[in-house]
């Protein structure tokens, strides 16, 4: 049985949502899965010539998203909210499957979504050229790197790898 992933996506609410196809899609597509894996939120700054929308240090446990270009998205692009979040939880996912080379990544990324989504989505036309969507991610005319680096965690993310309620 084919996972209509468009569907699932679009029905999702919450990043914890979007986490769950990507994790649902990387074990269809590569045979690969993680568990354990937390989400930060931060305030990792501004440039309007390019943007740092999330990273995961190898090691770790935990991924982070960039609060300014999922805000600025709200404001500008509301639809390309859940595009952009599954593309880049699905680029830190990898890497947190140990796939350390950023062009390699790239290339599993737009090559999943791609299959899955279909050439049109948003999700893929993140994938394939990120630069193009820079005006809705990142605040035009203003550059500043964050004072305040904090992280929050996200409760509930990685819902399927637990199996107890506490």
């Amino acid at each position: 049985m084919r996972i209509d992933y468009r569907t699932r996506l679009d029905e999702a609410v919450s990043l914890a949502d979007i986490f769950e196809v990507v994790k649902t899609l990387v074990e269809e597509s590569m045979n690969k899965r993680r568990g354990g894996l937390m989400l930060g939120m931060a305030n990792l700054g501004n440039d309007p010539h390019g943007f740092l929308g999330g990273f995961f240090t190898t090691g770790s446990n935990v991924i982070v998203l960039n609060k300014i270009p999922l805000n600025r998205i709200m404001e500008t692009r509301p639809e390309l909210y859940k595009p952009y979040a599954f593309h880049v939880l699905l680029h830190e996912y990898i890497h947190s499957l140990g796939y350390l080379d950023e062009t390699e990544v790239q290339e599993k990324v737009h090559q999943i979504t791609r299959k899955a989504l279909g050439e049109e989505h948003l999700a893929t036309q993140f994938a394939a050229r990120a630069s193009g969507f820079i005006k809705h991610l990142a605040y035009p005319h203003v550059s500043w790197k964050a004072d305040d680096e904090g992280i929050e965690l996200v409760e509930g993310f990685d819902r399927s790898s637990v199996s107890y309620i506490a």
